[in-house]
This record gives C-alpha cells, structure tokens and sequence, in this order.
C-alpha cells in the first residue's frame, strides 16, 4: 500500500520538480533509482512496460524503502483498473497513465493515491479534473504544442496542474522554457539516463544530471 498521503505526493512532486521515467530489470532499476535519490529526485515513475515488471516494482519497492527513504515511488504506463490495483498493492504512491482512464481515477481517489493522466486537448484536462485528477500529464507535450499549450491553457484555467511529459531534456534551455510555461512539474525518461551511463554504470554521471536538471528548473 501507499507509505505518504495524495497531497504529501503532490506537494513532493511540485517542489521538486523533475519526475524521472524509467523501466529496466531490477538490478539496474535498483542503481537507478538510487542514483536519482541521491542527485535530488523524491518521486519516480517506474513504467510498467515488460515483461514480470510488476515483480521488478514490487522487489524495487521494498529496495527503496529501506535504501532511499523519501523518495516516493510510482507507476506508469497504466491502462487499466486491475494493473493500478497491483501495483498500489505493491507500494505505488502513484499512478500516471498515458490516457485517461475513469475506472483508474474513481480507484485512485478511493486509496487517495494522486492518479496523472494523459491528456492532450483542454476538453481532456477538464474531464480529468472533474474526476478528481489534481494534477494531468499534458502528453505528448512536443505533439500538442509545447510550452505554448501550456500557458494558453493556464489562461483559462489557471488552477490546473500539469506534468509535461515528452520534448523535454535536462538542459537550462529546455527546463527554464517549461518552467516559464507555467508547468507544474516535468516527466523524463532517456535524456536523463545515457546509454553510455547505464552501460558502463556510471551512476554518478545520473545523479549529477538529475541536481543539474532540479536546479535548471527552480
């Protein structure tokens, strides 16, 4: 079950800021996570994209609470109910889905675990809201107009908080430019791990990328 409140969650991911992405068996899983904790990060999407990866999340979720306390653990790539149920079963203190999902948030908000889905138009996020979504992923956010999407829906609808997730990189550029947009916080996945790094396994070169990637975005 969930170890921190929806808005212990909430207020976790807007103060930091940066939500690393990331699936892998779970000895790198394992490294990876800590690497992220140590550079900063205290929430991390663990995507449920292969095979057993419901196993690897729930091995990886005992890991990090007796390794890296505070960093609060989620999972991604969710589309269904039943997938949500196991793995808040497993320790999620999040789920985030590539699209929105009305039996996932009515289940979501039933163990009070923040639910972020997919959404890619104003009449999407307004939906979401309705039920119950405090926070929405504006995915893919390159494809729907970047940025710009993101203040010209603030300017409507100022109270809405959103993850940008797509086109984003950990570089002053990119993270200041989402920041100015008005975006709650932002998802990442390979930019923030090299190839190289997790080959040769030079967590350092991730944790440092991650202080970096928290800095650019304040």
């Amino acid at each position: 079950m969930a170890r921190y409140r929806k808005l212990e969650v909430l207020t976790t991911i807007k103060e930091t800021g940066i939500v690393p992405v990331f699936y892998s068996d779970l000895d790198t899983a394992k490294a990876v996570a800590t690497a992220c904790w140590k550079g900063g990060i205290r929430a991390f999407e663990f995507t449920n994209r292969g095979d057993f990866a419901i196993q690897v999340f729930r091995d990886l979720s005992k890991y990090v609470l007796a390794e890296c306390p505070g960093l609060m653990l989620g999972a991604g790539t969710i589309l269904d109910a039943p997938t949500a149920a196991l793995f808040i079963q497993m320790g999620a203190n999040f789920i985030v889905s590539p699209s929105l999902n009305p039996e996932v948030a009515r289940l979501c908000n039933r163990h009070g675990i923040p639910y972020t889905p997919g959404c890619g138009s104003v009449t999407e996020i307004c939906n979401a809201q309705e039920l119950g979504c405090d926070l929405v992923k504006v995915f893919p956010a390159g494809s729907v107009g970047g940025p710009k999407f993101v203040k010209d829906v603030l300017a409507p609808l100022p109270w809405t908080m959103m993850m940008a997730t797509g086109s984003v990189e950990p570089t002053r550029e990119n993270l200041s430019a989402w920041k100015a947009s008005g975006v709650t916080c932002v998802g990442m996945g390979s930019k923030l791990f090299p190839k190289d790094a997790l080959q040769t396994g030079d967590w350092q070169r991730i944790t440092e990328i991650c202080a970096s990637a928290i800095e650019y975005f304040k």
